[in-house]
């Protein structure tokens, strides 16, 4: 039987008022597994204000960090509880391995953890200015935060936002990918479980048309944090002027993956792979843009495209899966489509390029790993981000090359090198305009550290004490330590 959905606002599962509801499918069959609502300008409207009145109240923005700490680490104990059925709504309803979903569910309980332990640490600062003047620097609540969430990473990106923004004593109103909500519901449901103030955190599925830009306008939202396309994110930035909210965007990217002629071969093939084709590609921090220097380039294309070959696509529900779906049919056509440009542009197809029908995939939105080679930097398919199993790998020089090469986009998310000399792979590194960089591995990281891009990949950092900064206003207390009058006008 298909479940129908709700939306969550004031501590109560309720219906739309929209008659009007989104299918939410399964890509690796387009089974319809769930019925999502739209929920509509007012019923949005509603929930900021309901947000607003929560927070001015003090039930949660007044509670201490230590007993806002108890709370995340009882929203990490529910999910821990229910990592099963976490994973499985994120295969069902993304389309990734199951594999990957585990790595997702484990990581996004251990956040919740990681900012209660932030807050079990929290300080401020003290400053002594002069003889008579003592200052304090404390960080507040900002107030309404609007969470705006992708569908590549349903369950992980949410919880980037929620952790750190709950953490910080905001209310919250969140807003899951059209195609994407069911990990969140879940995510909700066992937030309502615990003592956190069932007016806090509000659940809006719906479009990005309506409830989206009615969280981004609206002068009663403080912050609004994104993860998504550029495109969109410029939309954002535009429409947050009416009360100048702050914005954290994450964006998209096109991130160059350095490799050195003198790296360790099988080593740099391994992590290319892992850079490019983990998530199906879907990934903002992907390694799309493999740059190999040219005493190795050939040996380089033969030894990754033979490994690609051998990549188990299927679906993630089967354990020998290695690459999932493709999210959606629209986002299946948009990779081929790209795919095209790239063999009309004179890109070398090493391998791939077609939607896998066969094997039990025939309903289902797969793409087999693919590789360019022989690219140009005025090709669209590497200037361009494709968001897709596709790779493109272009050759060059020297350093100096490689360096002109990696950041010749307008993007600066990510960026990788390999190289078994570590000084020049730290000179190279160190030029690279991104935010998340890598030495001799790729995708590997943690929530301690920050994460978030240059130019247009974005604006702000999540994660780490960074990412608990991002929702909170620093403010200074100045406390005169011999109260008399200062006689500045006698």
């Amino acid at each position: 039987m298909t479940k129908t959905l709700k939306l969550y606002t004031n501590g109560e599962w309720v219906d739309s008022s929209n008659p009007s509801m989104q299918n939410i499918l399964n890509p690796a069959n387009q089974e319809v597994i769930a019925k999502a609502p739209k929920a509509t300008k007012e019923e949005t409207e509603e929930a900021i204000k309901a947000a607003k009145d929560a927070f001015e109240s003090g039930v949660w923005s007044e509670r201490t960090p230590l007993e806002r700490a108890e709370v995340l680490l009882q929203i990490a104990d529910k999910m821990e509880e229910n990592l099963d059925a976490l994973i499985e709504l994120e295969v069902e309803n993304n389309g990734k391995t199951k594999r990957e979903a585990e790595s997702d569910a484990t990581d996004a309980a251990n956040t919740f953890r990681y900012y209660a332990g932030l807050l079990n640490n929290s300080s401020g600062e003290i400053l002594e200015t002069d003889e008579e003047l003592q200052t304090m620097i404390v960080k507040e609540p900002m107030g309404v935060a609007g969470l705006i969430v992708p569908w590549n990473f349903p369950l992980l990106m949410s919880v980037w936002k929620i952790a750190p923004a709950l953490a910080a004593g905001n209310s919250i109103i969140l807003k899951p990918a059209e195609i994407t909500p069911m990990t969140v519901v879940k995510v909700f449901e066992l937030m309502d479980q615990t003592d956190l103030p069932k007016d806090v955190a509000h659940l809006l599925m719906g479009s990005g048309s309506i409830v989206g830009q009615t969280i981004t306008e609206s002068k009663d939202v403080d912050i609004v944090s994104f993860t998504g396309s550029t495109e969109v994110g410029r939309t954002i930035m535009q429409a947050a002027t009416g009360n100048l909210k702050k914005i954290s965007l994450e964006l998209g990217g096109k991130s160059p993956n350095i490799i050195f002629d003198d790296a360790d071969l099988d080593t740099a093939v391994d992590h290319a792979l892992f850079g490019i084709f983990m998530g199906s590609g879907q990934v903002c921090s992907s390694g799309s843009r493999i740059l190999v220097q040219e005493g190795i380039y050939d040996e380089f294309i033969t030894k990754y495209a033979e490994s690609a070959k051998r990549i188990k696509v299927g679906p993630g529900n089967d354990e020998a899966s290695e690459m999932g779906a493709i999210v959606s049919e629209k986002h299946m056509e948009s990779i081929l489509n790209y795919i095209q440009i790239g063999k009309e542009e004179g890109a070398r197809l090493v391998c791939g390029g077609n939607r896998i029908e066969r094997d039990g995939m025939d309903n289902g939105f797969f793409i087999e790993p693919t590789v360019f080679a022989d690219v140009t930097s005025d090709m669209r398919i590497v200037q361009e981000e494709i968001f897709g199993p596709v790779v493109v790998i272009q050759k060059f020089k020297d350093e100096e090359e490689a360096i002109k090469l990696a950041n010749d986009t307008d993007f600066g998310l990510a960026g990788g090198v390999f190289s078994r000399d570590q000084q020049k792979a730290m000179r190279v590194i160190k030029k690279v305009r991104a935010g998340i960089t890598w030495v001799n591995t790729y995708h590997l990281t943690g929530v301690q550290a920050p994460w978030g891009g240059y130019k247009q990949s974005g604006i702000g950092r999540s994660l780490g004490t960074y990412g608990l900064d991002e929702y909170q206003e620093t403010k200074q207390i100045n406390i005169s330590t011999d109260p008399k009058p200062i006689q500045w006008f006698n």
